[in-house]
């Protein structure tokens, strides 16, 4: 299945009006936008319908004149041996040094997009969902080390994050 039509059936059945936030998980609160936009790479992920099956998974964003953001979702499906590309638009929920933010990919469904986690030099974040079903690590380089895929771990679980499905995604034609 596409991501395009894996995120159609996906956001109307789980997207609809899921702009809060996960009890217990504050967004950050000095995110500054322009150093957040560019190329990140999916670390790890927990997995759900609109990413099965996708490796190389990458996320841009850019900001736009009317302040949201661009959002362009891609990965490889070696599945049907292809790319596969989902564009979308992210807007803050509340100010923007707030890392809460919501995403639509289809019109009026908005999900949230919320940034706990984020180091001083933005090169990794983390990231969830209205509900810990959702958790991604990213980072701005397709790999990472040891020590910095443990310390999401560590603290995803701290968290309440559930990680006995997480998926940590190959970016081998990435590099």
């Amino acid at each position: 299945m596409s991501i395009v039509k894996s995120l159609t059936v996906s956001a109307v059945i789980l997207l609809a009006g899921c702009t809060g936030l996960p009890d217990g998980i504050d967004p950050v609160n000095d995110l500054d936008m322009e150093r957040y936009q560019g190329t990140w790479y999916e670390i790890a992920r927990l997995d759900h319908s609109f990413e099965e099956g996708l490796s190389n998974v990458t996320a841009e964003y850019s900001v736009q004149d009317d302040g949201s953001i661009r959002v362009i979702n891609r990965g490889y499906s070696e599945e049907e041996g292809k790319w596969e590309e989902a564009e979308g638009r992210a807007v803050f929920v509340e100010d923007e040094a707030n890392g809460h933010l919501k995403v639509s990919f289809f019109g009026p469904f908005y999900a949230s997009y919320v940034v706990f986690r984020l180091d001083e030099d933005y090169q990794f974040a983390y990231i969830t969902g209205y509900d810990r079903d959702y958790l991604w690590f990213l980072s701005k380089t397709p790999t990472v080390d040891d020590e910095a895929l443990e310390d999401f771990k560590e603290v995803a679980s701290a968290k309440g994050f559930d990680l006995e499905e997480l998926i940590v995604v190959d970016q081998s034609r990435n590099r």
